[in-house]
């Protein structure tokens, strides 16, 4: 019962058969018909021109970034955002610029917390401001959904201001699914999306970006730079094609789990604050007498995997791979613990 993360999921049967059947070529020679028809089904349903399909988001983000900004420029994001925490310093690694992270709400950021932290272009002493990233849903923020209207008026921000918009998207399915929002709704906003396929669609690596045809030129060459220039890359892409499929509505499930758990939770006199439990992910305080580490291990011996994500806070992530018998018995250990 591995609640660490929804990076821990294995291929299903039939997602293997789809691997093992899947038509190869060679991705660099844009010749793999699998990764083009990945590419083409991700484009055509946010309405966007163009895809490219990435080993990791880390690598999705990074290439967008890079593709915005110049050295020296600055990227808006918030401070819990993946790009900023997670990915090692690869603004600034890869992109010589500098991020801007903001307090904001959970991981999200309002429009007017963007207006202002824009620096003005015309004062040499500040870095150029020409890039917003933003993530749906917030890793950090306990799984939650942006409010589609805010991100609209992100949109005007960045318009008024001559600055592009990313879309860390690496759970953005489990954010359409919360939310009924649609594909078409963000393509039609953001100037570059990456969709993760290893998280709650359950496939072994990938993500697919998506933008302008121009956009997807520049990105394609600084993949092969990355290293992330791949060759019969079809078996894997076909995994995120049976995803597509057979794996985006059963995120319902995934969610339902998650608030099953934190139900749960809340009966304890352990629980302390926890954040608000809209998609897969439960984050909470741990009191006394627990602390998240001395929680983590008694699930543990339970055969509960969960992760202390810091001095006073643990994570539960459901994905395809908790099944209901196991919510049950996570369920029912944390009833007995005192």
């Amino acid at each position: 019962m591995d609640y660490r993360s929804d990076t821990f999921t294995q291929p299903t049967p039939a997602m293997l058969e789809a691997m093992v059947n899947a038509p190869v070529g060679d991705d660099v020679f844009l010749e793999d018909p699998s990764v083009n028809k990945l590419e083409a089904i991700l484009s055509a349903r946010f309405g966007m021109e163009a895809a490219l399909y990435c080993p990791s988001g880390t690598m999705s983000n990074q290439i967008a970034i890079k593709v915005h900004t110049v050295p020296g420029d600055e990227v808006i994001c918030s401070r819990l955002a993946h790009v900023y925490v997670s990915e090692g310093g690869g603004i600034a690694f890869n992109s010589s610029a500098q991020a801007r992270p903001l307090d904001g709400d959970r991981g999200m950021i309002t429009a007017a917390d963007v207006a202002a932290a824009v620096n003005n272009p015309d004062d040499p002493h500040k870095a150029r401001t020409s890039l917003v990233c933003i993530e749906n849903t917030s890793n950090f923020g306990g799984g939650c959904c942006y409010d589609f209207e805010e991100i609209v008026r992100i949109k005007a921000v960045c318009e008024e201001r001559g600055l592009r918009l990313h879309l860390d998207g690496a759970r953005l399915f489990n954010a359409l699914v919360a939310t009924g929002q649609t594909e078409r709704q963000y393509g039609e906003i953001f100037d570059s999306i990456s969709v993760c396929l290893n998280k709650g669609l359950g496939c072994p690596m990938g993500s697919v970006l998506l933008g302008s045809k121009n956009f997807i030129r520049e990105a394609r060459r600084i993949r092969k730079k990355l290293g992330g220039g791949m060759r019969q890359a079809g078996y894997m892409a076909a995994t995120g094609l049976y995803a597509l499929e057979h794996h985006v509505t059963r995120l319902e499930t995934d969610h339902a789990h998650a608030k099953r758990i934190a139900r749960a939770l809340l009966e304890k006199t352990f629980t302390g604050h926890m954040l608000p439990v809209e998609t897969n992910i439960v984050i909470f305080d741990v009191k006394a007498p627990w602390s998240p580490v001395t929680f983590r291990d008694y699930l543990a011996k339970e055969g509960i995997r969960v992760l202390a994500i810091n001095p006073t806070q643990v994570r539960f992530v459901t994905h395809l791979g908790i099944t209901p018998e196991m919510v049950d018995k996570t369920v029912e250990v944390i009833r007995g613990m005192e």
